[in-house]
């Protein structure tokens, strides 16, 4: 049965039809694998935006292109791609899917669960991302994105 509403009960179906709880032991084990799945995905966040900070000043340390070719235009030249680009790139990509995928996890509308995620995303960023002083980064201040 689909709750539109938030219940509480130890009987959960989380994302797909296999992943059922019916009992206590499997209900924590649910909440704690959201508990560190969130914190996890604080984590990959801290690493991207370091990451793109490390592209985004390697990429200032590089010289301007000549003006050999002054027909093309600075949007079309083709710029050198570093490993932390790619990384910072493929990084977006997985936590992107993290969080997604936590945010279709609350939408199961139980309280546990949502009480779970909310905690591991608030321990997450106290331990990976308080620290913000030295990197300007714009945050995106939604949870699944």
């Amino acid at each position: 049965m689909m709750h539109m509403t938030l219940y509480w009960s130890v009987k959960v179906t989380l994302l797909v039809d296999w992943w059922r709880t019916d009992s206590w032991p499997s209900y924590l084990l649910t909440l704690l694998v959201c508990a560190v799945s969130s914190t996890f995905y604080q984590y990959l966040e801290d690493r991207r935006l370091r990451l793109r900070s490390a592209a985004s000043s390697a990429a200032r340390d590089l010289p301007e292109p000549s003006s050999a070719s002054p027909l093309i235009s600075k949007a079309i030249r083709i710029r050198p791609v570093n490993s932390a680009k790619l990384a910072s790139v493929a990084l977006f990509g997985l936590s992107s899917a993290i969080g997604y995928l936590l945010m279709l996890a609350i939408m199961s509308f139980n309280g546990g669960v949502f009480l779970s995620i909310v905690s591991g995303l608030t321990i997450g960023y106290g331990i990976f991302r308080c620290d913000y002083e030295e990197i300007p980064a714009v945050e995106s201040p939604c949870a699944c994105a």
